[in-house]
C-alpha cells in the first residue's frame, strides 16, 4: 500500500482537491474492478470516456479519483487530481506503485507493422540460449522466465505491463523484450517504461481504420523513438524508406541495419531453401533454420540488438544458427503425399506478399501455389481488396474464406476483397465461407508438390464470430486433413 503523494511523484499534476497522503489500496481504470481504497483513473477511450463512471467508481468505494475533467459533483472524503493526460498518468502511477519494475531490467521494444512477434520472441530465446533469465510480452504469449501467461493483446494496459514487469523482476530476469504496437504507443500504454533499447522493422498498410491516415500511423511509431532515453539504443531498418525518419528526433544512440546498402549491421542471402537460409552477417556465413527475406531482416534485427545490448559477436552468431521459427509464422506441414502447407500470420497485403513470394521462388517449375485467405472484421476495411489482390498475383488458385468475421458478416468481407480481384483472375478464384471447409478444399485439390499457403491467423487457436471465440486452429485443421488423405 502506498499514499498517492508517493503514487503521484513525476505525474504531470494540474490541482489536486483533497488529502494527498491518503492511503491507496490498488489503481483501476475499469469502474468494475474498483474495491475500497482504490484510486480510479478515469481514461478517455476509443469508444468510452471512463469520466462518465467517475461517480459508480467512488460509489465502489474509491478513495481518490485522477481525471482530465472534474466532475462538477465531488464527493467529501475523496481526492480529485486534475491531470492533462490520464493515459499518460496511468502509465506513471503504476509505474510507481510497482516500484519501476523497468528500471531493473534491461527492456527493448520492437515496433512496425511486420515482423515484432518474430523479433521479440527470437531475443527472447537468444537471451535463453545465453544462460540469461527473460520476459517476453508478445502477441502469441507472455513470458515471465519459464512461466507460459496467455496473452490478450500484442500490448498489455499500462497496469498489465507494469505488474508483469515486476513478477519478472521478483523471479530473477534481467532482460525482457515486447512488441510495441501502434496502437499503444498511440494510447500510452507504454508510458513509465524505461526502455534500454527500440527496434523498428517495417511500415505498411495497415491500422488505418484506428489511425484514419497513414501518416498519423507513422507518427504513432515514431512517437516511441522520439521519447526514448539517452541511455536507449534506437535500432532502425534503413531499408524501409520511412526507417530513418523514426531517428530524426530521438536522443537515444542511433543504429541502422540493412540487408541492401551499408549500414551499421549488414546481412545479405547467401542461398534459399525451404527449411533455411544461409545468411552472411557481418562478413560471416550462417544457417539459419528461417525462411525468405523477410526473416533475414528479423535476423538481422535480432543480432544487432543482441550485440547492442553487450553480448560477443561471434555467441550471438552461434545462438542464431540454433533458433528456431515462432509459432504460426512460415510454419510448414508436409503431408504423406507431398503436398506442403504454410501457416501463417500474415494479415496486411504486405506480410501476405512477402510470404508469398517466398513460396515463388522456392516451388518447383512445374508446381502450383494455392492461398487460402480472408480478412479480419471490424478492422481496417481498405485492405481487403489489396490482401485479394497480392493473393491473385502471386498464386495459381485462390479460395477467398473466413478469418475473424468478429461482428461483421463473413458474406460482406469476402465481397470487400473481391474487389481486388482483376477480371482476368476471376477464373482461379473461389468463394468457400467456412475456414476449415476452404482448408480441406485446398488440400484435396493439390498434387504433390503444391505448396498450399493458410494465411491470416497463424498461431491463434480460436475464432471469433459474433463476440464468441470458437477453437480454430489452422494447423489442427490441416494435420487433420493429412490423416484422412
Amino acid at each position: 500500500m502506498k499514499t498517492l503523494e508517493t503514487l503521484l511523484n513525476g505525474v504531470p499534476v494540474r490541482e489536486i482537491h483533497g488529502d494527498a497522503t491518503v492511503s491507496i489500496q490498488h489503481i483501476q481504470f475499469d469502474s468494475r474492478k474498483i474495491g475500497p481504497g482504490d484510486l480510479f483513473v478515469a481514461q478517455r477511450g476509443v469508444s468510452v470516456d471512463g469520466h462518465a463512471f467517475v461517480e459508480k467508481a467512488v460509489a465502489a468505494g474509491a478513495v481518490a479519483v485522477v481525471c482530465e475533467e472534474l466532475p462538477e459533483q465531488r464527493r467529501e472524503g475523496v481526492t480529485y487530481v486534475l491531470t492533462a493526460d490520464s493515459s499518460e498518468a496511468l502509465g506513471l502511477l503504476a509505474d510507481n506503485y510497482w516500484d519501476h519494475p523497468s528500471r531493473q531490467l534491461k527492456l527493448v521494444g520492437v515496433t512496425g507493422t511486420n515482423g515484432k512477434t518474430t523479433t521479440a520472441t527470437l531475443l527472447y530465446e537468444l537471451v535463453r540460449l545465453a544462460g540469461e533469465k527473460a520476459g517476453l510480452l508478445s502477441t502469441v504469449c507472455n513470458y515471465v522466465g519459464e512461466e507460459k501467461i496467455p496473452s490478450t493483446h500484442t500490448t498489455p494496459d499500462a497496469l498489465a505491463i507494469q505488474a508483469l514487469l515486476r513478477r519478472m523482476v521478483d523471479a530473477g530476469c534481467r532482460y525482457c523484450f515486447m512488441e510495441a504496437s501502434s496502437h499503444s504507443i498511440h494510447q500510452k500504454r507504454i508510458a513509465g517504461l524505461d526502455f534500454d533499447g527500440a527496434i523498428f522493422s517495417n511500415i505498411t498498410h495497415d491500422h488505418l481504420d484506428y489511425h484514419k491516415t497513414f501518416r498519423a500511423y507513422i507518427e504513432a511509431k515514431k512517437a516511441f523513438f522520439d521519447r526514448l532515453p539517452a541511455h536507449a539504443f534506437a535500432l532502425t531498418n534503413v531499408d524501409d524508406k520511412n526507417g530513418r525518419v523514426m531517428l530524426q528526433n530521438t536522443v537515444a544512440h542511433r543504429y541502422t541495419y540493412s540487408c541492401r546498402t551499408m549500414a551499421d549491421f549488414n546481412a545479405r542471402i547467401v542461398e534459399k531453401r525451404l527449411d533455411g537460409t544461409l545468411l552472411r552477417i557481418d562478413g560471416v556465413e550462417v544457417w539459419t533454420k528461417f525462411t525468405g527475406d523477410f526473416n533475414a531482416y528479423n535476423i538481422l534485427a535480432v543480432y544487432a540488438a543482441a550485440v547492442l545490448l553487450g553480448f560477443p559477436k561471434e555467441k550471438v552468431l552461434s545462438y542464431v544458427s540454433s533458433l528456431i521459427p515462432v509459432a504460426g509464422r512460415f510454419e510448414t506441414l508436409l503431408s504423406p503425399q507431398g503436398v506442403m502447407v504454410v501457416v501463417d500470420y500474415a494479415h496486411t497485403p504486405d506480410a501476405l506478399e512477402n510470404v508469398l513470394s517466398t513460396i515463388q521462388g522456392l516451388k518447383g517449375r512445374n508446381n502450383r501455389v494455392i492461398t487460402v485467405v480472408g480478412a479480419g472484421g471490424d478492422r481496417d476495411r481498405t485492405k481487403r481488396p489489396e490482401m485479394a489482390e497480392v493473393a491473385c498475383r502471386y498464386s495459381d488458385r485462390v479460395i477467398l474464406t473466413s478469418d475473424n468475421p468478429r461482428s461483421e458478416e463473413p458474406e460482406e468481407i469476402i465481397r470487400d476483397m473481391q474487389a481486388g480481384v482483376r477480371e482476368e483472375w476471376r477464373t482461379k478464384v473461389t468463394e468457400i465461407v467456412e475456414r476449415k471447409t476452404a482448408i480441406g478444399t485446398a488440400i484435396a485439390g493439390a498434387d504433390p508438390g503444391d505448396i498450399i499457403l493458410v494465411a491470416g491467423k497463424g498461431h491463434e487457436d480460436y475464432q471469433e464470430v459474433k463476440g464468441v471465440k470458437h477453437h480454430f486452429d489452422d494447423k489442427e485443421v490441416v494435420r487433420e486433413f493429412f490423416s484422412g488423405c
